[in-house]
């Protein structure tokens, strides 16, 4: 193509209307500026517990500051890239690349092969040549549950796909389908499609339910033999069965087109061998597929991650096919959304912020992180192969290459001897190829070693969504999510891939201090954690720590306070969300950082003591009818019983114990006249940040007091919380 021809497959465009952010970042830098001149000019003189509160708010002011100058960088000019898939077809459709499709599994109990087959099925089902698409489970459960759920929608996708081809069916899992879609009512095949979706449903159910499958099924496929030899999921040979092969003349639907090869594979364990979970996983898929169908991009989902738009693999490769700007793209990441939310989002998983405003200003800083799902890689890159100027793909000549040697001559067996426990002994897997080892977040780790490489990252936002996950449905899932990434995002921070160490002169510096939005949420946890006991505290001792309500300098911490919300809650309803929904964030970020992020930081000291290790904790995708039901009502779920909650309802406690007191003396000093309005005149800020902290808290106090259902708080948190609370108390009264 000639210079002078060349139009782009996609634009990078700059976000409009900033002004109105940089005015309120000016306000509250001037604010702030104020604050700490209140700081210093009315420093305590007398010592004792005063002075000791005063430096550990002032310290924790400075890591607000801090955080929040991190945050403005991030968010200070954001992009959007457009992508112009019409143009792909004209120029791209004879010479599209192969694509290989990594899903990945780990228990059939909490990961339900009834939903994995769902995600799997959404992906066959994608709008692209299917001798080019290649579909790979990994079963790090090693279940023959999960590989019969697989042989049976092998069996669905020959109805299924053209199906979805002659209806232009979205999204392509079936299940989310049924359940929104009415059908024709006399469309006999409609109808027929939908029968068969629901029988092999229940043959699935039926066998999970059992935990086992009929012998005569069985005896259907070679494959369950391999289950004759497997001792436990935890030691068992690696198990490949390749269920359809592109090579195969039966590959074929029921309208004679052919299937996207669909491989099965449980990679070796052994009990004497780390295998480095979710990692290891994808690096035996990388070496295996290299082997069988050796597809230039790898996309990588979570097995509840099922594809809602059958064309977001068109919509990446505008990003590496690009003849100018494509070459320099390691990975294209996509946002990670999820379909069961509640009308306002009660546990505020949504991330709508975070993938509408901070990605896109991470994007323009440098390319986003890697996030562990949703992501296409270009293979090259990912196997640790350097990016250079002279790096340039001609996707044509490679096609036609691969098309003369395609899918050379392999056997299963040959392929099983990539993904052994072994195979990687003294070799550079997790350490230059394939993704990274020794960390719970091997994805954050592993896009950055990929910048550091040279490669560029971008970020895309269809119109429609093209991934959508299952968010969780209790409390506890929640942080010990949260606890699972923000314990590993402290731990890279705090190690040789530092970005300001590992990305040194190989990033930009604003992409390193954009990474610790991130790598800092842990460490958020002890300024949030003084900021929300302290002051309370302070307040049933009588000792000031904040202006008069007669001080000027009042205003700057009013203001610093309800603008920070203020806006934020404009940034929710930009984004589509409700007034109550932000209101859920707030009480998120408050439960977070005073439980999840706080057992983090200090399991990360731990680990740094050699008290620790780190471990990776899979989080339940199914819920019983209960705990559904009292989740689509929107009523918070503490049913279980952790440390955590114990931790919550402590501090839920001393605020309404502060507040209490705090307010009867307001009440009895404007009542009785003859009394000096010192409580009125010296606290009110800190009798506004425990009312605060009370209706933050109101479903702790439901959950503690109020309700009977099994989702209420154990009643050994109530215990818990009281002793802890009167026994700081006195110790901090005496």
């Amino acid at each position: 193509m000639e210079e002078s021809d060349y139009v782009p497959l996609f634009e990078t465009k700059p976000v409009r209307g900033r002004l109105l952010y940089r005015l309120y970042t000016c306000s509250i830098f001037l604010a702030i500026c104020s604050i700490f001149f209140y700081r210093v000019s009315y420093f305590p003189a007398d010592g004792g517990a005063r002075r000791i509160a005063w430096i550990g708010l002032f310290l924790s002011e400075i890591w607000f500051t801090c955080y929040w100058f991190i945050t403005v960088i991030v968010r200070w000019n954001p992009v959007h890239r457009y992508t112009f898939k019409d143009r792909l077809s004209c120029r791209c459709e004879k010479f599209l690349p192969g694509v290989d499709v990594f899903v990945c599994t780990a228990d059939p109990t909490i990961e339900p092969p009834v939903m994995v087959m769902n995600t799997v099925l959404s992906i066959m089902a994608y709008d692209y040549p299917a001798e080019k698409l290649s579909v790979y489970l990994s079963d790090d459960g090693g279940s023959y549950l999960t590989f019969y759920a697989l042989l049976e929608a092998s069996r669905f996708a020959k109805h299924w796909l053209p199906f979805c081809r002659k209806f232009g069916v979205e999204p392509r899992s079936p299940e989310a389908y049924f359940q929104t879609a009415i059908g024709p009512v006399e469309d006999n095949e409609w109808c027929s499609i939908k029968r068969l979706y629901e029988e092999m449903k229940e043959r699935i159910e039926t066998a999970t339910k059992l935990g086992r499958i009929p012998e005569e099924i069985r005896k259907q496929h070679k494959g369950f033999r391999e289950w004759d030899f497997v001792s436990s999921r935890h030691d068992h040979q690696t198990i490949l069965q390749i269920l359809v092969d592109e090579r195969d003349s039966e590959a074929v639907d029921v309208e004679g087109q052919g299937l996207p090869t669909l491989v099965y594979l449980a990679r070796e364990k052994r009990p004497d061998y780390h295998h480095n979970f979710k990692a290891g996983a994808m690096n035996a898929l990388i070496r295996v597929s290299s082997m069988i169908s050796n597809g230039e991009i790898i996309l990588n989902v979570d097995c509840d991650m099922y594809s809602n738009n059958s064309e977001i693999v068109r919509d990446a490769l505008c990003f590496f096919m690009d003849e100018e700007k494509g070459n320099e793209i390691g990975f294209v990441q996509y946002p990670q959304t999820f379909y069961n939310l509640t009308d306002n989002d009660i546990y505020g998983v949504s991330l709508s912020v975070e993938t509408l405003v901070e990605f896109p200003g991470i994007d323009a800083n440098g390319g986003p992180c890697y996030i562990g799902t949703g992501c296409f890689h270009r293979r090259e890159a990912l196997c640790g192969k350097k990016y250079s100027k002279d790096y340039k793909v001609d996707w044509k000549r490679t096609n036609l290459t691969k098309n003369e040697n395609y899918r050379t001559s392999f056997s299963e067996e040959t392929c099983k001897v990539l993904a052994s426990c072994t195979y990687e002994h003294n070799t550079n897997w997790g350490k230059e190829m394939g993704l990274k080892y020794g960390c719970p977040v091997e994805d954050i780790i592993t896009g950055l070693s990929l910048q550091c490489r040279g490669w560029r990252s971008a970020y895309s936002i269809p119109k429609r969504a093209g991934f959508l996950g299952v968010a969780p449905t209790t409390l506890l899932q929640f942080l010990v999510q949260h606890k699972r990434w923000s314990e590993g995002d402290l731990q890279i921070f705090l190690s040789r891939y530092c970005p300001f160490i590992y990305g040194h002169k190989k990033i930009p510096l604003k992409l390193q201090i954009s990474y610790c939005i991130y790598l800092l949420w842990a460490a958020n946890s002890l300024p949030t954690f003084f900021y929300v006991t302290v002051p309370s505290l302070s307040l049933l001792r009588g000792i000031s720590l904040f202006p008069e309500i007669s001080n000027p300098l009042v205003i700057p911490f009013a203001y610093a306070f309800f603008a920070n919300r203020a806006y934020r809650l404009g940034e929710f309803i930009h984004c589509g969300r409700t007034i109550r929904s932000w209101w859920n964030d707030q009480r998120m970020w408050l439960f977070k950082r005073t439980t999840a992020y706080l057992f983090a930081f200090c399991s990360n000291i731990l680990r740094i003591l050699g008290f620790g290790k780190s471990a990776f904790e899979i989080t339940a995708k199914v819920a019983d009818e209960d705990v559904s039901k009292r989740y689509m009502q929107e009523v918070m779920e503490f049913g279980s019983c952790s440390v955590m909650f114990d931790v919550l309802a402590a501090i839920a406690m001393l605020n309404m114990l502060s507040f209490s007191i705090g307010a009867s003396r307001v009440i009895t000093e404007v009542v009785d006249r003859s009394q000096k309005e010192v409580t009125v005149e010296m606290f009110p800020l800190q009798i506004l940040l425990s009312g605060i902290l009370v209706a933050v808290n109101f479903p702790v106090y439901q959950a503690l007091f109020l309700r009977k259902d099994n989702g209420r708080l154990p009643i050994s948190a109530t215990y818990h919380s009281i002793f802890f609370v009167l026994l700081v108390c006195i110790t901090f009264m005496y």
